[in-house]
């Protein structure tokens, strides 16, 4: 049944100093009041941390240490002179498990998925006040897979690709172009074609071990870990494959939302097992791609080839790999083994001189400087290696300027905040931590005053039911 949505409830003007935005977009008021410390973040230009929270430990995939928490999303407001955060606004809607989320600049919409093995995902759209921090709830809709751990929107923000872990399927859903909101899904990848599962989510290994038997386990079946889009046409998409140890790679259409498959890259030297590629990522202007293997502990060195993306790209029946490997290094020491760790996240620094891996176990961020000089263009070397102040990275996340990192130390209920060296790469904890339960992912946004009232216009007047947003 189809019902209306409420828009979010109205702004109160907050002043801003005329510096930091365009003139025609401040507003000055006849009494300036001072500020409440739920006032802080007032500018488009202020740095907004939202961190995400898991809240049911029973129905994951893996085991968290931690503290089930009670909120799900906390929105902290970030002092880029002291690296210090200040929370704003905690979220009172029930939402379980958010452990990833996607940012929309264009719409001020935050996107979170949720992780189940035994339900289906669900993704939830939220509004971002860039005044108070608070996140209102717009909606959401199935992801029509179970454990959601990704989401991507394409160039144009037209669609939403969205990956399930646990069945491993991939979707792609329309975005509702006056609201932003998830509308219905456009096409479905399925690697097992429609056949069951061997594991079943009632009874399987903990997927933080990483044991010969754990390994085994988690190799039975396929698992889609991510999706992304080629940086240059933004047509080429890759999917790691954490159970096949592969990189799967598609056609891409925008107009039709269609993934259509075009091969498979293995996702580390030949021969090597148990690699179980999590994440991928390019760089923002070399040809190269970064495929952190989760299980390995290693990155993957990819160098891409523009015109087998062109030649997919026009229909060639007989599809070129556009990713070579041409380097794979370790991301923890060499004496320590490999069973007690599990690397999280991998990302590029903006600046694109640095890959950066978090290593759950040893409990460290590792850094790798990018080699520019042409003989060894897009390489990697070890530049330092951080303790993150807490038990298992999960997720990490730089501030819009670079230079500050925040850690998500899920097992010990806190998150770290860093000071990032642009010419060494070397890490230097702040003193900063903070608690949060179960803390799984760090999104740094910022909102822009000017979207609030064109997202409770278009939220208003959305065409797609209630019950399916």
């Amino acid at each position: 049944m189809s019902q209306t949505i409420a828009a979010p409830s109205s702004i109160v003007d907050i002043p801003l100093p005329s510096d930091t935005l365009p003139t025609e977009l401040v507003h000055v008021p006849a009494q300036v009041l001072p500020l409440t410390p739920t006032q802080v973040a007032t500018s488009a230009l202020q740095q907004l941390i939202v961190v995400s929270c898991y809240t049911r430990f029973d129905n994951l995939a893996h085991g968290p240490r931690g503290s089930e928490a009670k909120h799900s999303l906390y929105t902290y407001y970030l002092d880029q002179n002291a690296g210090e955060l200040v929370l704003l606004s905690v979220t009172k809607e029930e939402v379980m498990n958010p452990a990833f989320s996607r940012f929309n600049p264009q719409t001020n919409l935050l996107y979170t998925c949720t992780e189940s093995v035994a339900d289906m995902g669900e993704i939830v759209t939220w509004s971002v006040n860039p005044k108070s921090g608070q996140l209102t709830k717009l909606g959401c809709r199935s992801a029509e897979g179970t454990s959601t751990c990704y989401l991507t929107l394409d160039k144009q923000c037209e669609n939403m690709l969205v990956v399930n872990y646990w069945n491993s399927t991939v979707g792609v859903f329309g975005l509702d172009p006056s609201s932003g909101l998830v509308g219905p899904m456009r096409s479905l990848y399925d690697p097992n074609e429609g056949r069951g599962m061997k594991v079943s989510h009632k009874k399987h290994v903990n997927h933080s071990k990483n044991d010969g038997n754990a390994q085994k386990e988690r190799q039975l079946d396929p698992h889609s870990h991510a999706v992304i889009l080629d940086p240059f046409f933004g047509r080429v998409a890759y999917v790691p494959d954490l159970g096949m140890d592969l990189i799967r790679q598609f056609n891409y259409d925008p107009k039709t939302g269609k993934l259509e498959a075009a091969g498979v890259m293995r996702s580390g030297p030949e021969g090597s097992g148990s690699l179980g590629p999590r994440y991928i990522e390019f760089h923002p202007t070399l040809p190269f791609a970064y495929v952190v293997n989760e299980l390995s502990s290693e990155v993957s060195v990819f160098r891409f080839d523009r015109s087998a993306a062109a030649d997919l790209m026009e229909g060639s029946t007989s599809a070129r790999p556009t990713l070579r490997l041409v380097q794979t290094v370790r991301t923890i020491p060499d004496g320590f083994p490999g069973e007690m760790n599990t690397c999280g996240r991998i990302t590029v620094h903006l600046a694109g001189n640095f890959v950066l891996v978090s290593n759950r176990g040893h409990n460290s961020i590792a850094v790798f400087r990018i080699h520019h000089e042409l003989q060894s263009q897009g390489l990697l070397s070890l530049a330092h290696v951080q303790h993150t102040r807490g038990a298992t990275p999960r997720h990490f996340q730089y501030d819009a300027s670079g230079q500050w990192l925040i850690t998500a130390n899920q097992d010990s209920d806190n998150i770290s905040v860093f000071r990032f060296n642009l010419a060494t790469g070397v890490l230097d904890w702040t003193g900063h931590h903070y608690r949060v339960p179960s803390p799984n992912f760090v999104c740094a946004l910022k909102p822009g005053l000017q979207l609030m009232s064109k997202v409770a216009q278009g939220a208003a007047h959305s065409p797609f039911p209630v019950s399916r947003l």
